[in-house]
């Protein structure tokens, strides 16, 4: 092919691809206008009459998918009381079929009319496709009624031998589903002539069951579930430009009602997370932004009540209590409550509350002498903010939550649910605060988007199962659907899995642990709360606990492996990385280096460390603790391996002190090792100085650890190759410079006080 005849084929390639990319645009702007012509003028022809008592989380997310697709839809029972029949009898549901008899007495004679009645599933259903879709689908099927099916019999399993037989799909009625023209479906239901609280699948099925009626009205169940979904463990998700689909894998085929019930209500949250139009990779998250509360147009900002619990021994506690201060939120507006179940931590709090007694609108703490267990003391946080009507939201939080976002709070309050979380992660893991699913059993299962929710991959606000740590609920919530005070006890559960299980399967009578649909036909219609997590920002991370050590006597310095981050924040200077990104750093004399590394808070606990440990080796020649038990040049010092030090002091050179190496000795690459680490203590009653002398390392590090003027007189180190001395260091700083050779050099005596410095001779 010769080069015109490629610009030409490259040419035409383009055009034909700007033409096709045109084609899509309009063939997809027909199709909407197709759709709402066919809403406009079609789905008058369909009336979708559902049952509901209240409006619940449920019920709002199903007339939101109604709404997407512009279907008609009657309710019918709003606000009446529920007389379905109590908890133990397999009776109920009589009540709807009621409403629907007399809602059809008026519809009777609209022949054209067809009706879709999904009055008993509508807290756990949502729409997958638009009336046009059902339309057709019950238009091919050329029946005049077509009940849901399902592959259990019930209430009366002594009926299966009379159902017809099927070759294929699920063989019994589910009277959780019915479509027809309305004078069939009409003349089903005016046969209702029992009580409110008799069973309306067992009244269905007695009709379908008797071959007369059943070749009059019925023609054949919709075993093949093209309309209503109930496997819900037999689906996938389908992604489109637009919206989302679910397609059943067992049928090939693309329902148009998609239904949860049992263990299966969970997965449907999962599903209307993104079915319809709930997100998709190319929009995003469509309804983040509905109904959000704009506090910049409030009087005055909602009052809370902050509900801490320190459960178990937590690194950075006094950290945890400052980001608390600096959240950005009208202090008289908060409230505290403290439950601490450890001794250890109660000189933290003691302190707090000195220092910030007047901050907040109250500060209430239950200490461990209470001897209140965790689900007793979160009932007490949250019953507080129940009982009094001021209380506007319940902010729960564990110490194990480091928020880094001071806007959390007021981001949260936006966002407008009953109940929601932020997402917190363990740093560099997939651990944090949230399931995306629930196993069997009731435990922790991964769902197909945990990791991509975690690490941001798809952001928005996802209905969960089950949430830790940190939470914000109503006030409003908490006395109605949540009035009862005892909700994080509940068998052998641990606290969160008991809030988050009654909040799930919460009903006006409590549910049973049964997942068969008898148990919920059973029992009053559902109102579980549902449960939000949020990733649509960084809110901070959650920090490890299980392995700290508190037998220390600055604790938080052992934890470099297990905390990291928190670790660097609290521990390393704040002009650390400008050492790399401004040449942040000094040359007092040559190849002597000077730069910050540790902030004032982490000088001083090493010092507080040391002293604490108190066994000063007193500056002796004989030396037990180094190799052949001789040292040349003794100082006053305590090793770092004596208190237990000296793998997270390695740790410590080998990610803070090695870029630097890298940096001012070009081409040099340090092992970061070191036998000889130490903390030297120079005070004129004991060592006030130190003889010239060599280092045995490659280069050596020499970190002040308190203040010249205000905590000693004197010092300083002198190189005598260079005539050059520092005399001035600065506390957390650190001298580099090469330890054999070319460096001999001195400690200048201190005249007043005692000073301290922290040295490691580096690759030996």
């Amino acid at each position: 092919m010769g080069a015109k005849t490629k610009v030409w084929h490259l040419y035409f390639c383009s055009v034909y691809m700007k033409k096709l990319k045109l084609i899509l645009k309009v063939s997809r702007y027909v199709m909407t206008l197709w759709r709402f012509f066919f809403c406009l003028f079609f789905s008058e022809k369909l009336l979708v009459l559902t049952v509901a008592t209240e409006e619940t989380d449920g019920f709002r997310r199903f007339m939101q998918s109604a709404k997407y697709f512009n279907y008609n839809v009657k309710v019918l029972g709003m606000g009446e009381a529920w007389r379905g029949g109590d908890v133990g009898r397999s009776i109920g549901g009589g009540q709807k079929v009621r409403l629907l008899k007399e809602a059809m007495e008026g519809l009777a004679d609209q022949e054209d009319l067809i009706v879709l009645s999904v009055d008993r599933y509508v807290y756990d259903l949502i729409f997958a496709g638009g009336p046009e879709e059902i339309l057709r689908k019950f238009q091919q099927a050329n029946n005049k009624v077509i009940f849901a099916a399902e592959g259990l019999i019930w209430p009366d399993k002594r009926l299966a031998d009379k159902y017809p037989s099927i070759r294929s799909g699920k063989r019994y009625l589910n009277s959780g589903g019915i479509i027809g023209y309305a004078p069939y479906i009409n003349r089903i239901v005016s046969q209702w002539s029992l009580h409110d609280n008799d069973d309306d699948q067992l009244f269905y099925t007695k009709i379908y069951l008797d071959p007369l009626q059943r070749v009059s009205i019925y023609d054949i169940l919709n075993s093949r579930p093209a309309c209503v979904l109930l496997l819900l463990n037999e689906v996938l998700l389908k992604f489109g430009t637009d919206r989302v689909r679910v397609r059943n894998t067992a049928y090939d085929s693309l329902p148009v009602v998609v239904h949860g019930n049992g263990n299966t209500k969970m997965y449907l949250n999962y599903l209307a997370n993104y079915v319809p139009n709930a997100w998709n990779y190319e929009h995003g998250c469509s309804h983040c932004d509905d109904d959000l509360v704009d506090l910049s147009q409030l009087k005055e900002y909602p009052n809370v009540l902050v509900g801490v619990f320190i459960e178990q021994p937590t690194p950075f506690l006094p950290e945890f209590f400052q980001r608390l201060l600096t959240l950005d939120y009208p202090k008289d507006k908060l409230k505290v409550f403290v439950h601490n179940n450890e001794v250890y931590h109660e000189k933290h709090i003691q302190k707090f509350w000195e220092e910030n007694r007047n901050a907040f609108s109250s500060f209430k703490v239950v200490g461990p002498e209470e001897n209140l267990s965790q689900g007793e003391a979160r009932n007490m946080g949250m019953d507080l903010c129940r009982k009094d009507a001021a209380c506007d939201y319940y902010f729960s939080m564990d110490s194990d939550v480091m928020l880094t976002n001071r806007q959390t709070l007021k981001l949260l309050i936006e966002q407008n649910r009953k109940i929601i979380g932020p997402l917190v992660t363990r740093h560099g893991k997939l651990w944090s605060n949230f399931w995306g699913a629930l196993s069997l059993d009731g435990y922790y299962a991964r769902s197909e988007d945990y990791v991509d929710i975690v690490q941001r991959k798809r952001v928005g606000v996802w209905n969960i199962p089950y949430m830790a740590h940190i939470y914000l609920v109503k006030g409003s919530a908490l006395r109605n659907e949540l009035k009862e005070r005892n909700y994080f006890v509940l068998e052998k559960l641990d606290p969160d899995m008991a809030l988050c299980r009654n909040a799930r399967e919460m009903t006006s009578h409590r549910e049973k642990d049964s997942p068969s649909p008898e148990s919920f036909h059973m029992l009053r219609p559902p109102k579980g709360v549902f449960m939000y997590i949020t990733n649509r920002h960084d809110f901070g991370r959650l920090i490890s606990t299980a392995n700290y050590n508190i037998s220390h006597y600055n604790n938080d310095l052992w934890q470099i492996f297990e905390n990291p981050v928190d670790w660097k924040e609290k521990y390393i200077h704040q002009n650390y990385t400008q050492i790399f990104t401004e040449n942040y750093l000094e040359e007092p004399c040559p190849d002597v280096f000077w730069f910050p590394v540790f902030t004032e808070k982490a000088c001083d606990e090493i010092v507080e460390e040391m002293e604490h440990y108190g066994s000063w080796s007193g500056g002796k020649h004989e030396d037990k603790r180094i190799s052949g038990g001789y040292e040349t040049v003794p100082t006053d010092d305590i090793h770092m391996k004596q208190i237990g030090f000296d793998k997270e002091w390695l740790h410590f050179i080998r990610e803070f002190i090695s870029p630097v190496t890298l940096k001012v000795f070009s081409g040099y690459y340090t092992k970061g090792y070191a036998v000889m680490n130490f903390v030297v203590k120079y005070t004129p009653e004991r060592q006030a100085y130190l003889r010239p002398h060599h280092d045995s390392s490659t280069f050596t590090i020499n970190i002040a650890l308190n203040n010249k003027d205000r905590d000693f007189q004197g010092g300083g180190c002198r190189f005598h190759r260079y005539n050059c001395s520092i005399e001035s260091p600065r506390k957390g700083w650190s001298f580099m410079h090469p330890g054999r050779l070319t460096h001999l050099h001195e400690g200048l005596p201190t005249t007043n006080g005692t000073r301290y410095i922290a040295v490691s001779f580096i690759d030996p």
